[in-house]
C-alpha cells in the first residue's frame, strides 16, 4: 500500500495563492486601463504645428460615427422597403496642440514683384 503525503510545494500555500490572485488583478488593471499606452488620451486634441497625424478613435471626431461610416460604405442604400433617411453628421469640435507658435509674416508695404530676376549664367 502506498501512502500519499500532502503537497509540500509553495504553490499550494495560502500566501502564494494570494500572491497569484494579486498578480492577476494587477495584470488585468494594467491591461484594461483606458489611458495606457494602447488606450486613449486624457484630453483628445488635433495635432498642430510641429506634430504629425495621430491615432484618433472614431467616437472622438463625431457623436454618431457608426451612422457616418455606414453612410460612407453605402449600407442600406438599396433598401427599397425602408429607405435610409438623409444623414446629418453631428461632428465634435476639437482644439489643436501646437509645439511652437507661428511668427507673423512681415511683408513690405509697397509689394513690388520684379518680372526679371537675376539668373546666374555658368
Amino acid at each position: 500500500m502506498y501512502t500519499y503525503m500532502a503537497s509540500t510545494r509553495n504553490k499550494n500555500t495560502p500566501g502564494n495563492y494570494a500572491l497569484e490572485v494579486k498578480m492577476d488583478k494587477d495584470n488585468q488593471k494594467y491591461t484594461l486601463f483606458p489611458h495606457s499606452q494602447y488606450g486613449e488620451a486624457y484630453h483628445t486634441r488635433l495635432p498642430g504645428n510641429g506634430l504629425l497625424g495621430a491615432k484618433l478613435y472614431m467616437n472622438k471626431l463625431s457623436h454618431n460615427p457608426i451612422e457616418i461610416e455606414s453612410f460612407l460604405f453605402g449600407i442600406n442604400t438599396t433598401n427599397l422597403v425602408n429607405p435610409a433617411a438623409p444623414l446629418v453628421p453631428d461632428l465634435k469640435s476639437l482644439e489643436t496642440t501646437d509645439i511652437y507658435k507661428n511668427k507673423p509674416v512681415v511683408m513690405p508695404i509697397p509689394l513690388v514683384i520684379e518680372k526679371s530676376r537675376p539668373f546666374p549664367v555658368p
